[in-house]
């Protein structure tokens, strides 16, 4: 290239790198705002929202909102982790961004002030565990996990290097959960410290597992009190005691208690699930195969739960609907608030049933009579009740199977308890719905 050529290319060069000045001195780079930040919802991959200077809000597919700095060191990118949002704010991250750029400008690799000369801690390491693994848990089970450990470990052996701590160091901790009774915390927390231990050693962390022959150490498990019930012989009065149900003066909170209890006998719902029920979770009420979608979030395992509804309870969720107000079926005294945890089981001592009946023994008065039936499959009950699959070979779970069985099961245990009450028009019930009805039209 000869000199004139090579003095074009550099002028034309210079007029572009001015543009390019000119147009990032234009349009800076759009720092994130706190409303984004809040209400950034989860998609089917990770995505990220930039802030500038290398920092990121990382979001997962189960809605964790994790903050990141991405940063070049000797010739190599690195990334750092600050912690989860909301536990760490977008103001308390940009403050992390600068001291990371402080380390930068003196020489220094941020990402090496986290590491403890004497190799990583119980904390850190368990931080990055729950960081690796939390992508393959529903957001509530993952944010549980550490919170048994801010609770219960990081106290006692959050500051310790890994190699340093020992049995009986692990023990001890244990030793004191178990001591408030919180058995079932006691080995999940034990059980916890396996798991990051067997994620630190293949990385050089540490040696061993010092919980790895705990198990036979801890106290045992008291066996399951099963909730109150009555026998099956005794069935037909409680029926009866649910349908004359007369415990409270106001004839709406009369109404309401007596059809909340009916339903939790008839679907096999828990306390909470009945409770909280709300009418967009229904479908179909008024066709041929009704149902009831009660969503993970209030399930005890943690996962959807289709509930096929006999007609007869969808008959009663129209009558409740003549006098229910807001989101919720069974309503409480304070409008848009559900009846109070207490309130079924206050119908059950009203009726004479205090130490006799309790609202989850509903569910074993219907198994028992499922299972003596020996005409239903114990999938197809384990699975009305919304029990874990033992069987571990299936351990994907389908909200929808067994449905077909699973509705004449529930179909022929309606039949069977209504079937007990008198077939007459003018039972106490009829009245309180309408005295409820009347009773909401002039509150209105």
């Amino acid at each position: 290239m000869d000199p004139t050529e090579r003095q074009n290319v550099d002028l034309l060069l210079g007029v572009f790198s001015g543009v390019i000045a000119a147009s990032s001195a234009e349009y800076p780079q759009i720092a994130l705002k706190e409303l984004e930040v809040r209400y950034a919802t989860k998609r089917q991959k990770d995505y990220k929202l930039a802030d500038g200077e290398g920092l990121y809000l990382l979001v997962r597919p189960n809605g964790s909102k994790l903050w990141r700095m991405k940063y070049r060191f000797d010739s190599k990118e690195k990334l750092l982790s600050f912690g989860r949002y909301p536990d760490l704010s977008l103001a308390e991250a940009r403050l992390r961004r600068a001291e990371a750029r402080v380390a930068l400008g003196q020489g220094r690799d941020p990402g090496a002030s986290n590491k403890s000369p004497a190799g990583k801690t119980f904390e850190q390491a368990a931080r990055a565990w729950h960081e690796n693994c939390e992508g393959n848990l529903d957001e509530s089970h993952a944010r549980r996990l550490m919170t048994r450990l801010e609770r219960d470990a990081f106290p006692v052996l959050g500051d310790r290097p890994l190699r340093s701590i020992t049995s009986a160091d692990v023990l001890a901790m244990v030793r004191t959960v178990e001591a408030r009774g919180a058995l079932d915390v006691s080995r999940r927390i034990k059980q916890h410290v396996s798991q990051i231990y067997r994620f630190a050693i293949p990385q050089g962390w540490a040696d061993q597992d010092p919980a790895a022959y705990l198990s036979d150490l801890l106290k045992p498990k008291p066996r399951v009190r099963h909730m109150a019930r009555v026998g099956l012989q005794e069935l037909p009065a409680l029926v009866r005691a649910i349908d004359n149900y007369d415990g409270e003066e106001n004839p709406r909170r009369r109404a309401v208690t007596r059809a909340a209890l009916l339903f939790t006998l008839l679907t096999w719902a828990r306390t909470n699930e009945t409770r909280r029920a709300r009418w967009d979770e229904f479908e179909g009420l008024d066709g041929s195969e009704p149902l009831w979608r009660v969503p993970a979030a209030r399930m005890k395992m943690e996962r959807e739960h289709i509930v096929p509804l006999p007609r007869q309870v969808a008959s009663l969720l129209e009558d409740v609907r003549t006098f229910s107000t807001g989101i919720y079926v069974f309503g409480g005294d304070k409008l848009g608030q559900p009846i109070s945890q207490n309130t079924m089981i206050y119908g059950c001592y009203r009726m004479g049933y205090r130490g006799r009946q309790t609202v989850h023994g509903f569910r074993g008065l219907a198994s028992t009579w499922a299972n003596e039936a020996e005409c239903y499959r114990a999938d197809w009950i384990e699975m009305a009740l919304a029990h874990a699959d033992r069987d571990d070979v299936r351990s994907a779970y389908n909200s929808a199977l067994y449905l077909s069985p699973r509705r004449r099961m529930l179909q022929d245990w309606a039949d069977h308890v209504l079937g007990f009450l008198k077939q007459v028009s003018d039972t106490n019930h009829l009245d309180d719905l309408e005295l409820a009805h009347t009773a909401l039209t002039f509150a209105c």
